[in-house]
């Protein structure tokens, strides 16, 4: 069993604030607006998506959309 944390009353060292970038609830309750495509992928590619959606408890599909996402982001 880990030991319980004891906090004291020393003084801090020098704190860095960083920017907010979470999203807002708002922006987290909305659902963005998707279409439907047909698309053949390779099969090493579909492979891969699913073995790393497994890692990280997610949909290979969603993955696949994320990327998409940002890659259209950056390429105006």
């Amino acid at each position: 069993m880990k030991e319980k944390i004891k906090y004291t009353d020393e003084p801090m060292r020098k704190v860095k604030v960083i920017k907010d970038f979470l999203p807002s609830p708002e922006e987290l309750a909305l659902k963005e607006e998707t279409v439907k495509v047909t698309i053949s992928l390779s099969r090493a590619s579909v492979e891969f998506f699913k073995s790393e959606a497994k890692k990280y408890n997610t949909q290979y599909q969603k993955m696949i959309r994320r990327l998409l996402d940002e890659y259209t982001a950056h390429h105006p």
